[in-house]
């Protein structure tokens, strides 16, 4: 079928069935609406590659990350396809893992197919990817990495989550808050440490360690072990720390949430829902981030103008049953 054969079956000219099918020209609403629904009974497929010939543009979006796990790329992509799809623009993802190489292949190969922009994303927001994307003849957007200078930079806001874990905590009575988190040199972790002491004080000291159960457990060996009072709370840098710890207290006879409070980071569902008891984390936000960067990508290449800088979008509290309590909304 043929944009012909749609306005001989609407009862339109070739002109007006393509004015009404790309949403553009002046008509009825009604007029509209009857070719677009009787495109759709007789089998009509625009062409897209006649569609970006006229329109200058293919209508795809290039994805470049090294977090080729996608914990935190997959909820980013998710949020990208979602505000993309009513644009009628698809996703293009190229996982580079950390080579250079590989990553400029991608970059080429995106540019070969003449994708309208590219969003760059990645699984630390203090490391850029292994490919310069600085000087590219089409838009970057960075999601969850550091971006170029005078770029666009999307990023959750660590600071706001952390204090969000820690005044809920404070709320619920608990007034000895120990921190377990990850590496000292990841700028979130510095974030989040520094949030936390403005609102916990300096009561407990922050633990630094590595991004796995077994610090979890390690730490709180390491707390408990000690002697004087012991928390009654514990924020945790993520969740896997988090579950480290609340099976370490278990294996103590310390009772979660009734003698010790705990809150993860990072709201990786399948892992919060699976700790006993469930846990409470703070969700980043990332699909909504990927929503962001897509429409920003989207306005950059349809010639809209967007101020570059960072943008921190806010974390929220997903409470379950380890911190004790009832969600903020409630």
């Amino acid at each position: 079928m043929t944009i012909h054969d749609v306005a001989a079956a609407a009862g339109v000219s070739i002109s007006t069935a393509s004015k009404a099918l790309n949403n553009t020209g002046r008509m009825g609403a009604e007029t509209r609406e009857r070719v677009k629904r009787i495109a759709g009974e007789i089998g009509f497929r625009p062409n897209a590659l006649a569609r970006g010939l006229l329109s200058k543009r293919s209508f795809t979006i290039g994805l470049l990350t090294n977090d080729t796990y996608g914990r935190f790329t997959l909820p980013v992509m998710a949020g990208i396809s979602e505000a993309l799809v009513d644009h009628g623009v698809s996703v293009f993802l190229c996982a580079i893992e950390d080579d250079p190489a590989l990553g400029q292949i991608h970059v080429d190969a995106m540019l070969d197919k003449q994708v309208d922009g590219i969003i760059a994303s990645g699984k630390r927001l203090d490391r850029r990817l292994p490919v310069d994307l600085s000087s590219l003849p089409v838009p970057v957007v960075y999601a969850f990495t550091e971006g170029s200078e005078n770029s666009v930079t999307l990023r959750s806001d660590d600071a706001q989550g952390a204090r969000l874990a820690v005044e809920w905590l404070a709320k619920l009575g608990r007034r000895r808050i120990a921190h377990i988190t990850g590496p000292e040199d990841f700028f979130s972790v510095r974030e989040r440490a520094s949030a936390y002491r403005e609102v916990a004080g300096d009561v407990e000291p922050v633990l630094y360690g590595i991004w796995a159960e077994s610090w979890g457990h390690e730490a709180v060996g390491a707390i408990w072990d000690r002697p004087g009072e012991k928390p009654d709370a514990v924020f945790c840098g993520n969740d896997q720390i988090a579950r480290g710890v609340v099976d370490a207290l278990r294996e103590r006879g310390v009772r979660v949430p009734e003698d010790v409070s705990v809150v993860g980071f990072d709201n990786w569902e399948i892992l919060a829902a699976q700790t006993r008891p469930p846990l409470t984390s703070i969700d980043m936000g990332l699909k909504e981030l990927g929503r962001e960067a897509g429409l920003t990508v989207l306005a950059l290449a349809e010639g809209r103008p967007v101020e570059p800088g960072v943008r921190k979008l806010p974390c929220r509290l997903v409470v379950r049953q380890s911190c004790g309590g009832m969600s903020p909304t409630e």
